[in-house]
């Protein structure tokens, strides 16, 4: 096995992530540790160094050149038959790489990927509509794992046969390329829900908003770029799968504003319609409220979803702009 860590300028996470590598439950003789950084400019390096008599490695690329294009570099000179994807600031759970590595006695498996446990800052653990959303995503998932294949994966710790790997460019978002074209080799992918990691929450909305933004924008320009993989007749129920999960998500943003326009054109039909647009107009609102902090407190409850809803799906709507412009994500500055 080999844990590649990807790192930019985690000089406050870098050491802890590398420690929580070193306790794995999984045999060290087998074990290679690479921490991959990307131009970092601050102690990361140094520190990585620190560690290097205990078998760590360290690669580094300069000239700032992205996350995919350092995997790019980094995964060919592994010496696991299996690669582990992670990021710097995600604490794996002690028997996470024994978990993911026990599915790949089949032959069909190409690659596993586990979850993400959200945590607040003090340790203790969070409920959100972030984090439902996170749950909710591994519910698609586990449930993609029994009919086909799971659609992408989490990119904090993920796991493929190395010889499935497939050079990216360097504006692919790599853990949905990467099981777009482990799937395109005849191979799936499986969710294993005991293989977990934990990282720190999202700072706040405007993060959550610009991570989302950016998500979405590679995302689209994956699926355009593998649009091949939407026809049915090549690849079954996967396709499904790949316009049900991905497609139809970033397309919401569009119903929510041809909902509102049809509503206010059917407002004099029936005393529906009104009840309807009332609803709606409720809706945004509350959201609305979320940005005061008073209401916040005493309505949170019923506030943060409606407020989270909107945040995402106007950091969709926002991707997709970006997308029709040409805009392009390679590199982006950790929001931790």
């Amino acid at each position: 096995m080999s844990l590649l860590i990807s790192a930019y300028n985690e000089e406050k996470v870098i050491d802890e992530k590398i420690k929580n590598s070193l306790s794995l439950s999984y045999p060290p003789s087998l074990l290679e540790i690479v921490v991959v950084s990307d131009g970092s400019t601050d102690r990361t390096e140094e520190i990585v160094k620190q560690y290097s008599d205990q078998g760590v490695i360290l690669r580094s690329y300069q000239g700032r050149i992205g996350k995919t294009a350092c995997l790019n570099e980094a995964v060919p000179l592994a010496k696991g038959e299996i690669v582990v994807f992670s990021d710097a600031n995600s604490r794996y759970d002690k028997n996470a790489i024994k978990e993911l590595v026990r599915h790949f006695g089949d032959d069909q498996i190409g690659f596993v990927t586990g979850k993400t446990e959200y945590v607040s800052g003090n340790g203790s653990n969070v409920f959100s509509p972030i984090n439902f959303y996170s749950k909710l995503e591994i519910f698609v998932k586990n449930l993609e794992s029994k009919i086909s294949s799971c659609v992408g994966a989490d990119g904090a710790i993920f796991a493929i046969r190395k010889k499935l790997f497939k050079a990216l460019s360097d504006a692919d978002i790599n853990d949905l390329v990467i099981p777009l074209k482990i799937i395109k080799q005849g191979y799936k992918g499986i969710l294993e829900e005991k293989a977990f990691c934990i990282e720190n929450s999202a700072n706040g909305y405007k993060d959550e908003f610009r991570r989302q933004e950016r998500i979405t924008n590679r995302t689209i320009r994956a699926i355009f770029n593998d649009s091949d993989m939407l026809n049915p007749f090549k690849f079954g129920l996967f396709s499904f799968e790949l316009f049900s999960h991905k497609i139809s998500k970033f397309l919401v943003p569009f119903f929510m504003i041809t909902l509102l326009i049809a509503n206010l054109f059917l407002i004099t039909k029936g005393p529906f319609f009104l009840l309807f647009l009332t609803g709606q107009l409720a809706f945004y609102l509350l959201a609305v409220l979320g940005y005061f902090r008073k209401c916040w407190i005493s309505l949170s409850k019923v506030i943060s979803p409606c407020r989270t809803f909107l945040v995402v799906n106007l950091a969709i709507l926002n991707g997709w702009v970006k997308y029709l412009k040409g805009d392009t994500y390679t590199t982006w500055t950790t929001l931790r």
